[in-house]
């Protein structure tokens, strides 16, 4: 690869984790017509065209995927060659990490001061969120879903179990009544879930496992919006139970009926061994073995 300034190198870094010029201008503390120069630059030197504009910004090419995968190993290394100066535990730089919205907000979130603490030098980018960010396209370092991806340049490997039960407030069952099987969710009472064109995976589709006839009528995209309104009355819903069994104002409904779905961790292939990476995952590993019994339920 003829390079001849390899600063070339830190500026598509830049604008192929930030996905902006100016975003990129801002984290470099340069100006936005030097990355574009510096940019073009690097493209000419290769004979390759690395980013394409788009609506969303600067998209990476085929030839943009490869070469990102050697620079963030190149500066994975010459982070390591500072670190080893100080304190070799340091990890610097930015990771973003797409989890789902609940437990991004009521897991992970609680978590990250101690990681932040300890690593100050690390940029962390918590998307939490109703949807998942692609680590095969480079929007996110580590991804949390729930499935296994079934193609593209992915590691996946299997995070945790968790549980999921029904909720209401006492009061909505004083007036609606306690049900005391599926069938009675049928009949008389007000279901809290999903827009069901708005699933952003299959495995959210809780109603219907436990009865075949039953809809929500009371739909947030949003499972902490869910949890808002299970909360005020609004009906009974499913939740997660690391959210449930937190939120003291509601209680289980027909506790028998449990919802098994698993958290899968996501990298890819070609950058999953950088040590920001790795460090991240063993960490995600580590609290959710230390958390099992919050995530899965009797």
């Amino acid at each position: 690869m003829q390079v001849e300034n390899w600063n070339d190198l830190r500026v598509f870094l830049a604008v192929a984790r930030t996905a902006r010029l100016k975003n990129a201008a801002q984290l470099l503390r340069i100006d936005s017509t030097t990355v574009s120069r510096r940019l073009r630059r690097l493209e000419r030197a290769l004979g390759q065209r690395l980013l394409e504009q788009t609506n969303e910004g600067q998209v990476l090419t085929q030839h943009g995927e490869r070469l990102l995968a050697r620079v963030e190993r190149m500066a994975e290394e010459a982070t390591g060659v500072y670190q080893s100066q100080g304190n070799p535990h340091t990890l610097g730089g930015q990771l973003r990490l797409s989890v789902s919205e609940g437990f991004g907000s009521w897991f992970v979130a609680p978590r990250l001061a101690q990681l932040c603490s300890d690593h100050p030098e690390l940029t962390i980018e918590l998307v939490a969120s109703s949807g998942f960010l692609s680590p095969s396209k480079r929007e996110a370092d580590i991804a949390i879903m729930l499935s296994r991806p079934k193609a593209g340049p992915l590691i996946a490997r299997k995070l945790a179990d968790y549980s999921l039960k029904l909720y209401a407030r006492p009061s909505y069952l004083d007036d609606a009544g306690h049900p005391t099987a599926a069938q009675d969710l049928t009949r008389g009472h007000r279901l809290v879930g999903y827009i069901s064109d708005l699933l952003y995976a299959p495995e959210l589709d809780y109603l219907k496992e436990i009865h075949p006839d039953l809809f929500a009528t009371v739909q947030s995209s949003s499972i902490n919006a869910q949890m808002r309104l299970i909360a005020a009355g609004a009906g009974i819903g499913v939740l997660p139970c690391f959210m449930g069994d937190r939120e003291k104002t509601i209680v289980r409904v027909l506790p028998e009926i449990s919802i098994s779905r698993s958290f899968w961790i996501v990298t890819h292939r070609d950058n999953h061994r950088l040590e920001k990476i790795r460090y991240v995952s063993e960490w995600l590993t580590k609290n959710v073995a230390e958390g099992r019994d919050i995530l899965v339920m009797d």
